[in-house]
């Protein structure tokens, strides 16, 4: 998919499922088609999952493909490039690393490195960020990303970190481009028992507050 194309459904999506687990591949891979049987398809698979790059590079090859598979937690210029070669669409760093931002940049693929403060933000999107993951979210909430989109005005941003059924639609109220969720999406304990029904259902929830929520 190309740059423009994948940012378009990113933001037309606006949910990324952050996918950080430990489990063996068959567990991983059952629960992402739970995830995709609840309607979310864009999926950050981090270099903290055993395998990383081996399940990028699965995903992004599957012959059914339906979804956005990008790689998240990426720390330096290597690990980037493994993901990209992989079949990474999009790269997200918890912080500006700009060895990272240029190689996404080289291979035109879109980076969203996170940032908090403003200063942090701007520089982020002056290296060559598409948009940047405001990270830690829940430190200050839906109204730090308001306050935010005026002197920063047309940088897309990405709350991440402590969002969940609760609060995402302040978030995206707040003009936020997409929003990135992790374990309140995906329940470890449903997933230790196996219990993918609700690890789906759950995920179809996510998908239905987000639509309402840009409704």
């Amino acid at each position: 998919m190309e740059k423009d194309s994948t940012l378009k459904r990113i933001e037309a999506e606006k949910l990324i499922a952050v996918v950080r687990m430990t489990g063996d591949w068959e567990v991983i891979k059952k629960t992402l088609q739970a995830l995709a049987g609840g309607g979310v398809t864009v999926i950050e698979i981090t270099t903290s999952v055993p395998d990383a790059v081996n399940i990028v590079r699965y995903l992004a090859n599957s012959v059914d493909k339906n979804y956005v598979v990008g790689a998240g937690t990426v720390l330096d210029e290597h690990s980037a490039m493994a993901m990209i070669e992989a079949g990474a669409e999009f790269i997200v760093s918890p912080a500006v690393i700009e060895d990272v931002i240029y190689a996404a940049n080289r291979a035109g693929v879109p980076v969203f490195p996170g940032a908090l403060t403003p200063t942090e933000i701007w520089e982020a999107r002056r290296l060559g960020a598409d948009a940047v993951k405001v990270f830690p979210a829940s430190l200050f909430g839906p109204s730090y990303l308001l306050a935010l989109s005026g002197p920063l005005k047309g940088i897309p941003l990405i709350p991440t970190g402590g969002l969940d059924l609760d609060n995402l639609s302040g978030y995206l109220r707040a003009g936020a481009f997409a929003i990135g969720v992790g374990g309140n999406l995906i329940d470890a304990y449903a997933v230790g028992d196996g219990n993918w029904k609700k690890v789906e259902s759950n995920a179809a929830a996510y998908v239905r507050a987000v639509k309402e929520a840009v409704r």
